[in-house]
């Protein structure tokens, strides 16, 4: 007997129990977020990104950029679609997965919906390519300041710290994903261009020249950085040989041979902070003094920036930035919670700085700091969303350090100095691996002494 395909469809949907409801996919969507409570829409969920590269044309007259973003990255597991952070007037005109063309929408301030043309198997490797133009447009946090691409008058600078990034490259924008970088920059001819890492070589063709620039260790996307402008570069290395760049903006009103002191400088608080953290994390060293009107500086990888409004840029805010390179670049908080962990330790830095070049004990900068203080409210270790750059997490959080130094004796404080960023060099880290970390290395109990300092609001009893 014939029975039709439809007809037998529909016998087996009433006589067979399996077919009462249909199967449930073996593909789901990626969550819109990486679960950070401070940032819920940051990041994402479904893959792990190893690689960025950011080919990326930009015109002076107009601000604009024209840009293709090509993005390595892993299924963590089976895909049927996943999100990209992606926000501003930046207009898509092509995105690929695999060579492919990919359904896309734009959800929300800064969600990019990516659909790949099949789903994506839990582990497999896979490429996005995504090509846009316009112009890009900082962000502008009542709480947080300036972050993303800030012009400026002779081109932009990017500073991400903490949701800049995605304004100008889809990214998967959390602290907890880091990728290796390649950026790849044409200006006109007489403009410089400044990245993270390394540069490769720099070619000229039709009045426009090509900078090639490389971060080949893992880098968190608040801290990439590129500046595009008139630059006066310098070149020189550290007393361990690593290669140092610098560069001051044209712009900026300084001393006759500030350039070579700055670079100098650098040089010299980059090697004597490798005597007291362990190994520098990265293949160079540097800094950008930039006329970029944010009025702070920032510890991107490999070569801070430092706004003309931050002062002369000083020892103690070179120490500070630089300090970062381990505390906060290469050992990077799995949370914005944990941001003490970055702070705390370039502030104390910046004492270790004071007592080694000017004389000035830390305890004395530890007991001043103490006395002044006049707002102990909050926790170090959740400060809250609008206060993690606040005097809570950088000045209370390097007074931790040295009730902790007082606590455990200077052997064993120096020791968690160097092995806690070798260690966990490259990686990502919490409050919580901190201080299991210094009780298995002193092997002694100290929750109460952190919780004290960590935790509880209040002035703590010396």
């Amino acid at each position: 007997m014939v029975i039709s395909c439809a007809l037998s469809a529909g016998l087996l949907a009433a006589t067979s129990p399996a077919a009462e409801a249909a199967p449930a996919s073996p593909y789901s969507p990626g969550a819109p977020g990486a679960g950070d409570p401070y940032f819920p829409d940051m990041g994402n969920g479904g893959y792990d990104v190893s690689h960025y590269d950011i080919r990326l044309a930009f015109s002076p007259e107009t601000h604009a950029i024209d840009a293709t973003t090509t993005i390595l990255a892993t299924a963590t597991q089976n895909l049927s679609r996943f999100d990209l952070d992606f926000q501003g007037p930046l207009t898509i005109s092509r995105l690929s997965v695999n060579g492919l063309n990919a359904g896309f929408t734009r959800s929300g301030a800064q969600e990019l919906v990516i659909t790949p043309p099949y789903g994506l198997r839990k582990g497999s490797p896979f490429v996005v390519s995504v090509t846009y133009a316009g112009v890009p447009q900082e962000i502008d946090d009542p709480a947080l300041g300036l972050s993303g691409w800030v012009a400026t008058k002779d081109g932009a600078v990017a500073l991400n710290q903490p949701i800049g990034a995605a304004t100008y490259y889809p990214v998967n924008d959390t602290p907890d994903d880091k990728a290796t970088y390649t950026q790849t920059i044409t200006v006109p001819t007489g403009l410089t261009v400044l990245a993270n890492g390394e540069p490769g070589p720099t070619t000229t063709r039709d009045h426009q020249t090509t900078f090639r620039w490389s971060m080949n260790r893992p880098l968190a996307s608040e801290l990439a950085m590129l500046a595009i402008g008139d630059y006066d570069v310098t070149r020189g290395v550290t007393a361990g040989g690593l290669p140092n760049i610098t560069a001051i903006g044209q712009s900026i009103d300084t001393k006759p041979g500030q350039g070579k002191v700055f670079n100098q400088t650098t040089a010299q608080i980059t090697h004597w902070e490798s005597s007291v953290y362990g190994q520098y994390p990265f293949d160079s060293t540097g800094g950008i003094l930039a006329d970029v009107g944010v009025g702070y500086a920032l510890e991107t990888q490999s070569r801070p920036v430092y706004d003309q409004r931050t002062s002369d840029v000083d020892g103690d805010l070179l120490a500070h930035e630089l300090g970062h390179q381990w505390f906060g670049d290469s050992l990077t908080p799995v949370h914005w919670s944990d941001i003490w962990l970055n702070e705390g330790f370039a502030t104390y830095t910046e004492w270790l700085y004071q007592e080694k070049f000017n004389n000035v004990p830390v305890q004395q900068t530890f007991a001043k700091t103490y006395a002044d203080e006049k707002d102990w409210s909050g926790e170090v270790a959740d400060p809250g969303r609008d206060n993690i750059f606040n005097d809570l997490v950088y000045n209370r959080g390097a007074m931790t350090l040295q009730a902790l130094r007082m606590k455990i004796g200077d052997r064993a404080f120096f020791a968690v100095l160097t092995l806690w960023p070798t260690v966990h060099r490259y990686g990502n880290v919490s409050t919580r691996q901190f201080i299991q970390f210094v009780e298995r290395l002193t092997n002694r109990d100290l929750g109460s002494f952190f919780h004290t300092w960590l935790y509880q609001p209040g002035k703590p009893a010396l």
